[in-house]
C-alpha cells in the first residue's frame, strides 16, 4: 500500500473533503487521525475507515488554537512517532458577493481566519517534520490564475493568499526534505447541497471541463494519496491539478 506505516492528520478531517482524504489515505494503509471542532461528524468519518478495515482515531481540536493544535500533534506524535502528512481544510469563511458589496470588516476577518489557521496548524506539523527530516505538507483549493467569473467575493483571493503562504513554507522546509502540494479544485460537486439554486453552479464546472466532467470525493482521496506517498516523491512546491482541466492556474 502506498501509504503503509505513514501518520496523517487532517483538520477538518469531519467534512466532506477532509473525510475523503481521510478515506484516502486510509485506504492506502495511513493511520489517519481526524481533527475539529465537531464530534460527530468526526466519528462518522472514523467508523467508516474502521469498517473498512482502516486505522482512525479523532480528537476535538479548535485550528485557531495554537495550544491546543500544538498539544494535538504532539500527542500524535508520541503515539505514533512520526507526523508524515498534514492538511487543513478548514479555509475561509466563503463570501459569494461582489467585492463592492463586501463590508471591510467582513472581508478581512474572512481572509484573516484562513491565514491564521492555515498557519498555525502548518507550523505545529513543520515543527516536527524538521526533526524528523521529512514530511509532506498538503493544501486544498489553489490558486487560479485564469479566474474570470464575478461574484466569487473573498473566495479565489482567500484561495491565492494560502497558496502564496504554502510556496513561502516551501522555500523554507525543502532544505529539511519537506514536500509542500496543493491539490488546486475547480469545485468537487458532489459535496454541494442537492438543491436547484446549486444546480447552475455545479454544471458550470462541468461544462468548464475539456472532458465535460467533475472530481469526485473519491478523487480527491485517490490524489491525495498519491501525492503525499514515495511514489509522489518528485512532486513538490507546486500545484497539482484536480478539476479536470477547468482551472489553468
Amino acid at each position: 500500500m502506498l501509504l503503509e506505516n505513514k501518520t496523517a492528520v487532517i483538520y477538518g478531517g469531519g467534512g466532506s473533503i477532509g473525510g475523503a482524504m481521510a478515506t484516502g489515505f486510509a485506504a492506502e494503509g495511513a493511520r489517519v487521525f481526524v481533527a475539529g471542532r465537531t464530534p460527530a461528524t468526526l466519528e462518522t468519518v472514523a467508523d467508516r475507515i474502521r469498517a473498512e478495515g482502516g486505522q482512525a482515531e479523532t480528537a476535538v481540536v479548535d485550528a485557531l488554537d495554537a495550544s491546543a493544535v500544538n498539544d494535538h500533534i504532539d500527542a500524535v506524535v508520541e503515539k505514533s512517532g512520526s507526523v508524515d502528512i498534514s492538511i487543513n481544510l478548514i479555509g475561509l469563511d466563503a463570501i459569494f458577493q461582489p467585492l463592492a458589496d463586501i463590508s471591510t470588516a467582513d472581508f478581512v476577518a474572512a481572509i484573516s481566519k484562513g491565514l491564521t489557521t492555515q498557519l498555525i496548524t502548518t507550523k505545529a506539523a513543520a515543527r516536527h517534520m524538521v526533526k524528523q527530516e521529512s514530511g509532506v505538507l498538503l493544501f486544498f483549493g489553489g490558486s487560479d490564475h485564469a479566474n474570470s467569473l464575478p461574484g466569487m467575493g473573498n473566495v479565489q483571493i482567500g484561495m491565492d493568499a494560502v497558496e502564496s503562504l504554502r510556496r513561502q513554507w516551501a522555500v523554507e522546509l525543502a532544505p529539511h526534505g519537506i514536500r509542500t502540494v496543493t491539490l488546486l479544485t475547480g469545485g468537487i460537486v458532489d459535496t454541494f447541497p442537492d438543491i436547484p439554486e446549486m444546480a447552475p453552479a455545479r454544471q458550470s464546472i462541468i461544462d468548464a471541463s475539456p472532458l465535460k466532467r467533475a472530481a469526485t470525493m473519491a478523487d480527491v482521496g485517490s490524489v491525495a494519496a498519491f501525492v503525499a506517498s514515495d511514489k509522489g516523491r518528485s512532486i513538490t512546491s507546486t500545484q497539482v491539478n484536480i478539476s479536470v482541466g477547468a482551472c489553468y492556474g
